[in-house]
């Protein structure tokens, strides 16, 4: 069999080149008399090692070109109204039995064994198309760089810790940077005994999240190929692999801001070599980003080890009586995101979100003088009761988008101490979006309240004095 397959199933090189054959066409090009499509989400990947790749669907927990060390993974691309490509979903490895996963060290588990070479053919997902018709329109063969395999190293330990402290029902793709343990199935789904407690745990899986697929995405597009291997990427960095090799990365972001904490910004700000003489507004965020990147780069929200695990940086001014000066903005509604999305899962704001926060934090000492000083840093996940709530707060925006209610009257507001709130973001406040009914409206923005960054701060405060 082997011997007549039109490709080296030994070589990842051999199999990279055939694969570019798909590319523009559908499997209804492959389809022999009697063979009978597969339904679902995997149903496309099966479809494609047996149409195209002429190989047998296994349960085998090897790779799936096991000889060549690679597996093949099918995932989907959408287009938006101004006809881009992007990431429809997370990119989904394996399932996680809670059960044996705890007794596998990270370079012997299913997930390293299999994923740490892929190849990744993207396709084009439609609403209502056959899968036989979803058109191929990307391949990349893409190997783990050795520095992103530090951090899935890290990541993967963190979900195991969480395991073996008898806490799987409690795992947040949060948790982590860039390997996630996502959700899999619906709510109401039976539960999985998990080891350590008699608490049943929601179904999970392994998963590369959107943030870093975005990326990989991102490479392709930028190398204006179709059909590309990432051998040679060059991206701008905050952290490098030697430090990596000797330290997780939210353990070294937070080394480089202990020599600057309890320090006024102002005196951060000439250690560091930021310009604040015209007293920018953004000022406080230019001195995190600078101690963050070393002075590498001006946004550090844009930086590789950032973008791929949507992590976010934001700074907060907390009063001297302990309030907080500003809510916490995020971007834009998009109204056709929220409308066709019909899963909590699936949106934009749950991977906001559900993702993970850097919060730098500076402290006012006397009411009315500016003088803020540095007072704490550290990394936050909305935990589970709060993802709930935004849960009521998207499928709130989502009736009034999809009712056309896009308006100031009907949205959440920061008075109904919701923890959430919509309104737009001032310089943007005449700025129209369009609409799901082809029309437009009004620019509106994601919110966080004061007074729920005011708990926030209170329990990690209640922590510290711990």
């Amino acid at each position: 069999m082997e011997n007549k397959l039109p490709y080296d199933i030994n070589s990842a090189e051999s199999i990279f080149e055939y694969s570019k054959g798909l590319l523009g066409k559908t499997l209804r090009s492959f389809v022999a008399d009697g063979y009978k499509p597969k339904k679902g989400k995997g149903g496309i990947g099966q479809m494609v090692e047996n149409l195209y790749f002429l190989l047998e669907t296994n349960n085998n927990p090897e790779a799936d070109f096991s000889k060549a060390g690679m597996e093949l993974k099918c995932t989907p691309l959408k287009q938006n109204k101004k006809n881009n490509l992007i990431i429809k979903e997370r990119l989904v490895c394996n399932m996680i039995n809670y059960c044996e996963v705890v007794n596998e060290s990270f370079d012997r588990s299913h997930f390293y064994l299999k994923c740490q070479l892929m190849l990744i053919l993207f396709y084009l997902y439609r609403k209502d198309c056959d899968n036989l018709d979803m058109k191929f329109v990307f391949s990349v063969l893409w190997k783990l760089p050795e520095k992103d395999l530090l951090i899935i190293k890290h990541d993967y330990d963190v979900i195991i810790d969480k395991i073996k402290r008898g806490e799987a029902h409690l795992l947040s793709e949060g948790d982590t940077m860039y390997l996630g343990a996502c959700r899999k199935g619906q709510k109401g789904d039976s539960l999985m005994k998990q080891p350590f407690s008699e608490v049943g745990a929601p179904r999970r899986a392994f998963s590369l999240k959107m943030s870093y697929m975005r990326t990989v995405l991102q490479y392709v597009i930028d190398s204006g190929k179709n059909a590309v291997a990432n051998f040679n990427v060059a991206t701008k960095q905050v952290t490098s692999l030697e430090e990596l090799e000797n330290a997780n990365f939210e353990n070294l972001v937070a080394e480089r801001f202990r020599p600057y904490l309890g320090l006024p910004y102002g005196e951060i700000a000439r250690m560091t070599g930021v310009d604040i003489s015209n007293n920018p507004k953004n000022k406080f965020a230019m001195i995190a980003n600078a101690i963050v990147s070393q002075g590498k780069c001006a946004n550090v929200n844009k930086a590789e080890e950032f973008v791929k695990a949507g992590l976010t940086m934001k700074t907060i001014r907390v009063q001297a009586n302990g309030t907080i000066r500003e809510a916490m903005s995020f971007e834009n509604i998009d109204y056709l995101e929220v409308a066709e999305c019909g899963s909590w899962l699936d949106s934009r704001l749950y991977e906001l979100f559900s993702s993970r926060f850097l919060f730098v934090v500076f402290k006012e000492l006397h009411g009315g003088a500016d003088d803020y000083v540095l007072d704490d840093v550290f990394f936050w996940t909305m935990p589970q009761h709060d993802l709930d709530d935004a849960e009521k707060y998207w499928k709130h925006i989502r009736k009034n988008v999809i009712e056309n209610h896009i308006s100031e009257e009907y949205w959440w507001k920061a008075s109904d101490r919701k923890k959430f709130h919509v309104r737009p973001k001032a310089r943007v406040a005449m700025d129209l979006a369009p609409t799901p009914d082809g029309g437009w409206a009004k620019k509106f923005c994601y919110w966080l309240n004061n007074d729920y960054i005011r708990t926030i701060i209170n329990q990690r405060n209640d922590g510290r004095r711990e």
